[in-house]
């Protein structure tokens, strides 16, 4: 028996060696082989012109989500890579304040007029004028239908560095819209003269940095913009790079080849924090994860069945068991420290209000102890993650679990974008999605995407009755003490429709080398690559 379990244990062992040398490898593919990777100074440039080589300080950052191109109207990548900018921004306290822009002003939240800053040069050499401007909308609304439908812009005019827009309706909302990293101001004459793809590839912005050259899925190898209008960069090289899969990131983090690496595991803090070199940042964020319901289905269109299933959420072991403490228990779409959150308490584990619920809908639990309905056996489809952030493929099996002891079958199809597929298929019954619901510190902007059908976040059409006027009042008042009321009254109306269950509020796991400084993570997850980022 002895010499039985000793087998095993080498076995194991073995098997733990392969797998590490297969994360390994990954990490050295992910980053290079230079083990110095992240914090290298006086050394040459290998990319770029010849004229933009220098030396300087460079950094490795790596991220979970991957992305096929840099259409700066259509990812975020080009503003999180420092690469583009927009008229305003958030600040620390989740503010909108300017940026490109240095001031606007609006008569009857119908017609806005914003002044350009003077002196700003995109990336091509090409003025930051209002023309300039107007034509970036244009192409981004043109382009981006997501951006189209948040802006509801009915026309743009341009006057030297006076830019006005006129909304299709009084939006008071608008300049929180232009926060978000899709409304990047770019040059359109260069896309027009490298052409489209090219210029998707490598965008021209006005940022602290200038794409050197672009792997899809993989890397944005960036370089320093030395005309930065508000100061030169401390870096002269950035890896922006991209790894669905956490143990990679992590390992990239612990054997120095990142510097900054997003999405950690929760599972491998405890090491980390024993390396006297690294550090961890954990992020109350704006994100939450949730579970979709398909409209379309016949079984959760019976709204005690999705009661039940929203009674079989652990949240209180996801938050403890999965995330280690780093979230929150989710009772509504916002943050409830947020002035718009949902106050009261969250749902709590109920298997026997669950199971009550069930047999109201004529479902009985048969011989197996398996809930039947008219002979057929209660089965559910649940699309999860299947990478990305790493507690994402563990919470439906959290759920899975407590569905079999209530005596649901419940099949998980993990792919890597849940809302594309549930976007182009039926057969599923509920999908896992999480979205970042108040990042331009509001709440209407979420409410319009996952609740009107064919907004960005909303792939399954879902619609909920009795919202929609409420929505149409949220999208015209202005004043924030009432949007924060009226926020609140359409989560109540959701909530108790109930199209989506609402799980937790995960806080962002970021590692960062101690040589970091100039640099903090934001709740809002778009400002990653600045002009202060430096290296020690």
């Amino acid at each position: 028996m002895y010499d039985s379990v000793k087998r095993k244990g080498g076995t194991q062992r073995r098997l733990s060696a392969i797998s590490a040398i297969i994360v390994l490898c990954a990490v050295l593919m992910l980053t290079g082989c230079n083990p110095a990777a992240p914090l290298r100074e006086g050394q040459p440039s290998e990319t770029g012109d010849t004229a933009q080589r220098e030396t300087g300080k460079k950094l490795t950052i790596v991220h979970s989500l991957p992305s096929d191109t840099l259409d700066p109207h259509n990812t975020w990548v080009p503003l999180r890579a420092g690469v583009s900018e927009t008229l305003v921004r958030l600040d620390e306290k989740m503010q909108v304040v300017p940026w490109l822009a240095t001031k606007w002003e609006t008569k009857d939240f119908r017609i806005w007029s914003f002044t350009l800053r003077d002196g700003i040069f995109f990336h091509d050499g090409t003025k930051l004028d209002a023309a300039a401007v107007k034509a970036s909308f244009e192409r981004g609304i043109a382009d981006s239908s997501a951006l189209s439908a948040s802006l509801k812009v009915e026309s743009i005019e341009a006057n030297g560095q006076e830019l006005i827009f006129k909304t299709k309706e009084p939006f008071p909302a608008f300049p929180a819209e232009l926060v978000h990293p899709t409304a990047s101001v770019i040059s359109t004459a260069a896309e027009k003269a490298m052409g489209k793809e090219a210029f998707n590839k490598s965008p021209v912005g006005t940022g602290p940095f200038k794409v050197a050259s672009f792997i899809p899925g993989k890397e944005v190898a960036l370089v320093r913009n030395a005309e930065y209008w508000d100061g030169k960069a401390k870096l002269s090289e950035v890896k922006y790079q991209f790894n669905s899969d956490a143990n990679v990131r992590t390992l990239a983090l612990q054997s120095k080849q990142a510097g900054i690496v997003y999405h950690l595991a929760p599972e491998a803090l405890a090491a980390i924090r024993q390396d006297g070199q690294l550090s961890i940042q954990s992020v109350t964020s704006l994100r939450t994860h949730y579970f979709t319901y398909n409209p379309k289905s016949a079984t959760v269109q019976d709204i005690r069945v999705r009661q039940a299933i929203d009674k079989l959420i652990d949240r209180d072991a996801i938050v403890k068991d999965v995330m280690l403490g780093h979230a929150l228990p989710a009772n509504g779409p916002f943050n409830s420290t947020l002035p718009f959150g949902r106050k009261g308490g969250y749902q709590k584990l109920d298997p026997q209000g669950a199971l009550e619920l069930l047999e109201s809908a004529g479902y009985k639990k048969n011989a197996k102890g398996k809930l039947e309905k008219d002979g057929k056996p209660l089965t559910l489809k649940l699309i999860a993650f299947s990478g990305i952030n790493p507690e994402l493929p563990l919470i439906p099996q959290l759920l899975q679990s407590e569905a079999a002891k209530a005596g649901i079958e419940l099949k998980i199809d993990s792919v890597e974008y849940p809302d594309v597929y549930i976007k182009d298929h039926n057969d599923w019954d509920l999908s896992t999605s999480s979205y970042l619901t108040s990042p331009r510190g509001d709440g209407g902007s979420f409410l319009n995407s996952a609740y009107v059908p064919g907004e960005s976040y909303n792939p399954a059409g879902v619609e909920v009755e009795k919202l929609a006027p409420l929505l149409k009042t949220l999208n015209e008042t202005g004043e924030v003490e009432k949007r924060n009321m009226l926020t609140q009254q359409a989560v109540e109306v959701i909530m108790e429709a109930i199209p989506h269950s609402y799980i937790i509020y995960p806080n962002i796991l970021v590692g960062i080398n101690k040589g970091i400084s100039g640099w903090k993570p934001g709740a809002e997850e778009f400002y990653i690559v600045t002009n202060k980022l430096d290296v020690n």
